[in-house]
C-alpha cells in the first residue's frame, strides 16, 4: 500500500437543540371525531393525550390544559372543525393560534400519525416557529358570517338560474338568445306568463321592456317551442327556489342591516358627499339597504368613493379584514397576505418564478372583480388597467390593478382619511409626463438631446 495518507473523515456534529421561547405552549391536532393533544414533557404523566369532539369532552380539554399550566394552544386549520374548539379555548383565557397546516407538514421523513402530529406541532409551537393565520376581531367575525351565508345563497339561487335556462333549451324557447337576463324585468314577466298558461309568442312578446333591445317580432320568433308538461313543470320550479332563496337574501340583508346599526360608529358622523348618478344604479345582487352610509359609519371612511369598489364589494372587505390594519406594518404586508403580490422564487441568483401565491383569499378575490369592471371606466384607474391590459393582458393587469385597489384600501383604513379621485385628464398628463422625461434621460445616456417638436417650428 502506498504511503499517502487516508483523509480522515470528521465526525458529523449532532444538531443542537432549538431554544425554547414558550415553555407553557400546547398543540392539538384536530379532527372531526377526535382531538390529540400535546402539553410539554414535563407537564404531565401523560403528555399525549386523546379527548373527543362533544362539547363536555372540550370543556375537559380545557380543564387538562388549564391543570397543566398552559397559556398557549396551536391549532391546525383543519376545515371548520376546529373553530367550536378556538372559541371555547378563547373564552377560558388561552392565547390560541390558528396555524396553516402545511407549516408543520415540510420535515421530510417525519412519522405520519396523530399522535407524532400533535407532538411535533407543540414543539414547533414551543420553539416559535409557527405563524399565526388572521383572524379578526369578534364582531367581524359575526358580521363576516352573515355575509358569507348571503353568498352562500346567491351561489344556490344562481343554480336555479341555470335549470330555468335548461327547461327553456329543453321546449326550444330561445329566450337567452334575445334577453340579456331572464331574471331581469322583460325574462321574468314572460317566465311568469308561460307559467300562468300564456302560449301564444306575440302576446308574450308585448311583455318586453321598452329597453329591451331587440323587437317584438324577434322575441315573438324566439318563443315559438314545445310545451311538454315535464318541461314545464321543472320550470316552475326552478323558478320557485330561485324566489325562495331571494327571499332568503332578502331576510339576510335586513340582519346585516341590523347587526351593522349595532357596531361601534367611526369617523365624525359627516354626512357622505353625493355620488355622481351612474347608468346602472343597482346592481341586481346589490344589498337591499343602504349598505354605503352603514359602512362609512361603520369604518370611518367611505370605501365606495375608490372606483370599481360598489356596496358589495366594501361589505365584503369590511367582512374579511375589518378596519384594524395594525395587523399589517405596512401596505407591502397587506398586499403580501391577500396574494397580490409577486412571490418570488429565486436560487443561484437566478429567478425561477414570480407568480402570485395561490390562495382562496375571499378579500382578494373581490378586489379582483372589482378590478375586472374597470375596464370601461373613465377614470385614472381605468386607464391605469386598460394601460396594463395592452401590454400584459387581461390577467395581469387584473392583478395589478386589484394590487392597486388593496393599497388605496389600506390607506383609507389607516390614516382614516377620505379618497380624492384623480381624473383621467390629470392621469393622461401625468402618464405623458412620465414617459417624456424617461426618452429624455435615455436621449441623454446615448448622448443625444430631446428636443421638443413645437421648439423646432
Amino acid at each position: 500500500m502506498s504511503g499517502r495518507k487516508t483523509r480522515r473523515i470528521p465526525k458529523p456534529v449532532p444538531p443542537q437543540h432549538l431554544p425554547v421561547i414558550d415553555p407553557h405552549a400546547a398543540a392539538v391536532d384536530v379532527g372531526s371525531a377526535e382531538h390529540w393533544v400535546a402539553v410539554p414533557p414535563g407537564a404531565d404523566p401523560q403528555p399525549v393525550r386523546r379527548f373527543g369532539a362533544y362539547t363536555a369532552d372540550l370543556i375537559a380539554l380545557a380543564d387538562w390544559l388549564k391543570a397543566c399550566g398552559v397559556t398557549s394552544v396551536a391549532l391546525e386549520s383543519t376545515g371548520v372543525y376546529w373553530i367550536p374548539l378556538f372559541e371555547l379555548l378563547e373564552t377560558r383565557g388561552f392565547a390560541v393560534r390558528v396555524v396553516d397546516p402545511r407549516q408543520a407538514s415540510r420535515l421530510k421523513g417525519r412519522p405520519k400519525s396523530d399522535v407524532h402530529d400533535c407532538q411535533w406541532l407543540q414543539r414547533l409551537h414551543a420553539c416559535g416557529l409557527l405563524a399565526a393565520a388572521f383572524r379578526p376581531e369578534d364582531q367581524i367575525i359575526v358580521l363576516r358570517g352573515y355575509l358569507r351565508q348571503r353568498q352562500m345563497l346567491l351561489s344556490c339561487a344562481s343554480h336555479h338560474i341555470q335549470h330555468m335556462q335548461k327547461a327553456l333549451e329543453l321546449m326550444n324557447l330561445k329566450l337567452t338568445e334575445v334577453v340579456s337576463d331572464i331574471t331581469g324585468k322583460t325574462g321574468l314577466a314572460i317566465i311568469q306568463a308561460i307559467l300562468g298558461g300564456q302560449r301564444d309568442p306575440a302576446c308574450l312578446a308585448r311583455l318586453r321592456d321598452p329597453r329591451c333591445r331587440h323587437d317584438e317580432v324577434t322575441i315573438a320568433k324566439a318563443l315559438q317551442g314545445n310545451w311538454r308538461a315535464e318541461h314545464l313543470f321543472a320550470l316552475r320550479q326552478a323558478v320557485e327556489l330561485y324566489e325562495f332563496y331571494h327571499g332568503q337574501i332578502d331576510a339576510c340583508d335586513r340582519q346585516i342591516e341590523a347587526y351593522l346599526a349595532t357596531l361601534p360608529a367611526r369617523g365624525d358622523g359627516a354626512a357622505l358627499p353625493q355620488r355622481a348618478r351612474r347608468a346602472r344604479t343597482r346592481h341586481a345582487n346589490a344589498p337591499s339597504f343602504d349598505a354605503r352610509a352603514a359602512l362609512a359609519r361603520a369604518c370611518g371612511v367611505d370605501l365606495t368613493a375608490i372606483e370599481g369598489i360598489e356596496s358589495r364589494t366594501a361589505l365584503i372587505l369590511y367582512s374579511e379584514i375589518g378596519s384594524d390594519m395594525s395587523r399589517w406594518p405596512t401596505e407591502k404586508h397587506f398586499c403580501s397576505w391577500l396574494g397580490l403580490c409577486p412571490h418570488h422564487r429565486i436560487t443561484g441568483g437566478k429567478l425561477l418564478s414570480s407568480r402570485i401565491r395561490p390562495g382562496p383569499n375571499r378579500a382578494a378575490q373581490a378586489l379582483r372583480l372589482a378590478a375586472r369592471s374597470l375596464h370601461a371606466s373613465k377614470s385614472a384607474l381605468g386607464a391605469y388597467f386598460r394601460r396594463l391590459k395592452s401590454r400584459l393582458g387581461t390577467a395581469q393587469a387584473i392583478v395589478a390593478t386589484a394590487h392597486k385597489l388593496a393599497r388605496l384600501v389600506y390607506s383609507l383604513l389607516k390614516h382614516g382619511t377620505a379618497y380624492v379621485q384623480q381624473g383621467l385628464d390629470a392621469y393622461e398628463r401625468q402618464y405623458r409626463q412620465r414617459s417624456a422625461a424617461a426618452l429624455a434621460r435615455r436621449a441623454r445616456e446615448l448622448g443625444y438631446e430631446l428636443v421638443p417638436a413645437t421648439s423646432l417650428s
